[in-house]
């Protein structure tokens, strides 16, 4: 069948889970994938049919997200922004008539599948927030934050064929054409052997945030750091903390070896430490609830442990909270990407079948187109 994938380009994670799967779909189907931000150059050397797009972006300051910069920033942006897309719009049209369309959390792939009437499945992790119930007492606290997140994920990809939602905790579905499925994770982490060592991984997206090396450096413990300098060439030591430039093959390797795991709330890099067994400390980004909920599953399983702002003090609990979190971590199994794969290939599999009349269909069963 042919296939529009639409990948959202803020952040990697999207994009490096994306690529897992349209490994498998572009061996049996004809796929054109749409794509902004850093994530287009990423999958660009992998795969063909890549059309870049304009996508929204987030501003950071120091490890929370500016919200009035981040408006103005996507208010510049699409001055021209949209005409690109509009570009791409015409072009797959004349070009590419798609049965189906896959979107991970991306707007353009939704709207065109939209327009054109194309069963939409939604592939990500972001829909669990709407689409699960979730404990009150888990959320207490934070209850408008979540309420807030729920709202734009619930208005992102409305009335999709189905929801395929990637996860490493699993809440009750309270929504039809819901499917919860284990984490979609590169080969080269289903490859990787875990061994227990004695450094820190530690991953910042935001190079605002720059408290953390002196609270590293505090600790004494050997520290990778990565995302806080991202002009490196090549290692830069400072006492006990290793700045490193980013590499797939070293990031891996130095995940696997890791003592643990100090990040934000992203998933991508939290499912990986999950699957690998590694405890994470997670100081999910200010103002994304979708990372202080990962963190609060996290913490709640025994895997990690959930703070809002990184001092020693809370360095130094979580590092003697490791060994318990390791054992809790022992629970932890996954077949690889099996049971996403055939989740996926079962739902294109039904929206071709039913492409032309599932809004029909989806009225019946819901009640409304």
């Amino acid at each position: 069948m042919r296939i529009l994938y639409g990948v959202v380009g803020e952040g990697m994670g999207h994009a490096t889970r994306s690529r897992v799967l349209l490994e498998a779909l572009t061996k049996e189907h004809e796929v054109h994938i749409v794509v902004s931000g850093r994530a287009q150059h990423y999958l660009a050397q992998r795969f063909q049919n890549v059309h870049g797009i304009w996508g929204l972006t987030i501003a950071y300051e120091g490890n929370s997200v500016k919200k009035w910069q981040t408006v103005l920033q996507n208010l510049q942006g699409a001055v021209a922004g949209w005409p690109q897309n509009v570009r791409q719009y015409f072009d797959l049209v004349e070009g590419f008539k798609p049965d189906v369309v896959v979107s991970d959390f991306e707007t353009f792939s939704y709207l065109f599948a939209k327009r054109h009437m194309l069963p939409v499945i939604s592939v990500d992790n972001m829909q669990i927030i709407n689409r699960c119930t979730h404990d009150p007492a888990l959320l207490a606290g934070h209850e408008e934050s979540f309420e807030a997140s729920r709202a734009i994920v619930k208005a992102k990809l409305p009335g999709a064929f189905h929801y395929l939602t990637t996860t490493f905790f699993y809440p009750p579905v309270r929504k039809r054409r819901t499917t919860l499925a284990p984490s979609i994770l590169r080969p080269e982490i289903l490859a990787a052997k875990p061994e227990a060592g004695e450094h820190l991984l530690v991953y910042q997206t935001a190079t605002t945030n720059t408290h953390l090396p002196e609270i590293l450096k505090q600790s004494g413990v050997p520290c990778r750091v990565y995302g806080l300098r991202r002009d490196l060439k090549e290692d830069v030591v400072d006492g006990n903390l290793t700045y490193r430039p980013f590499s797939e093959a070293g990031f891996i390797d130095d995940l696997r070896t890791a003592r643990a795991v100090v990040a934000g709330g992203g998933y991508t890099l939290m499912s990986e430490a999950v699957y690998l067994h590694k405890p994470l400390l997670s100081i999910p980004v200010g103002g994304q609830f979708e990372q202080v909920l990962n963190a609060l599953y996290l913490e709640r399983l025994g895997y990690g442990m959930y703070v809002k702002e990184l001092s020693l003090d809370a360095l130094r609990t979580f590092l003697s909270r490791v060994p318990a979190c390791a054992e809790s971590l022992k629970g932890y199994e996954q077949d690889g990407n099996v049971k996403m794969l055939s989740a996926l290939n079962d739902q294109l599999a039904q929206a071709y079948e039913h492409r032309g009349h599932w809004r029909m269909e989806l009225a019946e069963m819901d009640g409304k187109a």
